[in-house]
């Protein structure tokens, strides 16, 4: 038995990508435990909406019934979201065992990647990847999410990391396996609620269809594993550095005490968050997420006009280059 056969792709995202059409990925965890309801029902209508506004076809991924899905029903998409937390985390070490009993979950960046894959979908929206722990060199908490990067081809565009994370030690990991981190128009890694991370990338592109070209290069050259795209949030979202960090401070704190941990830890880290900053952090968690689906749209779009054109060669302008490097240390500005 393949994969294939445990895959359900939903007819409008079968019929787009038998076509060559777009289609990017949209993952469930952020739908199920990433805000609370009804938000997270409307955000995720939002979302699927806002891939359509720029030319694709959204397909969010979950598990369902043990059936690996991509692409859900409005029904299903609703019953996802009103189950929330009770519904489990879905990642790499999961799939099996719910295809196994039957079970449903709640796709994680990792899992839903191998979704993607499997459905034959290059292009991921999500909020913000997974990855190392702040005190990881004492808890060894290092999300999975950056080791499905290193080996599943696939585009995940983002916010960066999640501002609760160690981000450059996040850096670093993505660096030791090989992973490209873009920085989309800007020089430094977003940081979730805030634009500038103050740690410098070394590639930057300023439109869709230079990263799409970057997307054909890499695969076209047998490189294994995908690519992560960093789009800061929108300016007018952007939270206070300070204020945003004394939240998570608190936040960190007090799951200390509580003993929480491993799965459990980033959707308390990011409801306490929202808690202590007022519901401003899932204002802007909102705001970033569509803003990520958007260019995602404008990627997945760019990407399949790329690869009809590259049947009858490769395109004059990928000799461009994918980009200018930049040499890796911390920025001083927005420090």
């Amino acid at each position: 038995m393949t994969a294939a056969v445990l895959l359900d792709r939903q007819p409008e995202v079968a019929a787009a990508l038998e076509a060559g059409r777009p289609v990017v990925a949209l993952e469930s965890t952020l739908v199920a435990h990433g805000m609370p309801w009804p938000h997270n029902l409307d955000t995720a209508r939002r979302l699927e909406a806002e891939v359509r506004r720029h030319g694709a076809v959204p397909a969010t991924i979950a598990v369902v019934g043990g059936r690996l899905k991509a692409g859900l029903t409005d029904d299903e998409l609703q019953a996802l979201a009103r189950r929330g937390p009770s519904i489990p985390k879905a990642s790499r070490r999961d799939l099996a065992a719910l295809v196994a009993r039957g079970g449903s979950g709640a796709t994680t960046v990792a899992a839903t990647m191998i979704v993607a894959a499997l459905a034959g979908i290059r292009v991921f929206a999500t909020g913000g990847i997974g990855g190392v722990h702040r005190g990881a060199e004492r808890s060894f908490d290092i999300s999975a999410d950056l080791l499905e990067l290193a080996q599943t081809p696939v585009a995940v565009v983002c916010a960066g990391a999640k501002s609760i994370l160690d981000l450059g030690l996040t850096l670093e990991v993505l660096e030791t396996h090989g992973v490209p981190v873009i920085g989309y128009r800007t020089n430094t890694l977003p940081a979730f609620y805030v634009r500038d991370s103050g740690f410098a990338l070394e590639q930057r592109l300023d439109d869709a269809e230079a990263v799409a070209r970057l997307m054909h290069a890499q695969w076209s050259l047998g490189l294994k594993g995908g690519l992560v795209v960093a789009n800061p949030i929108p300016a007018e979202h952007e939270m206070p550095r300070a204020r945003i960090e004394a939240a998570i401070e608190q936040a960190l704190a007090e799951a200390r005490a509580q003993g929480i941990h491993g799965k459990a830890s980033t959707p308390f880290l990011l409801a306490r968050v929202a808690e202590l900053t007022g519901g401003d952090s899932l204002a802007a968690n909102i705001a970033l997420v569509l803003n990520n689906a958007r260019l995602a749209a404008q990627v997945a779009v760019a990407y399949a006009a790329l690869r009809i054109s590259a049947a009858a060669g490769w395109p004059a302008a990928a000799r461009r280059g994918p980009g200018r490097r930049r040499s890796r240390r911390r920025s001083t500005a927005g420090a």
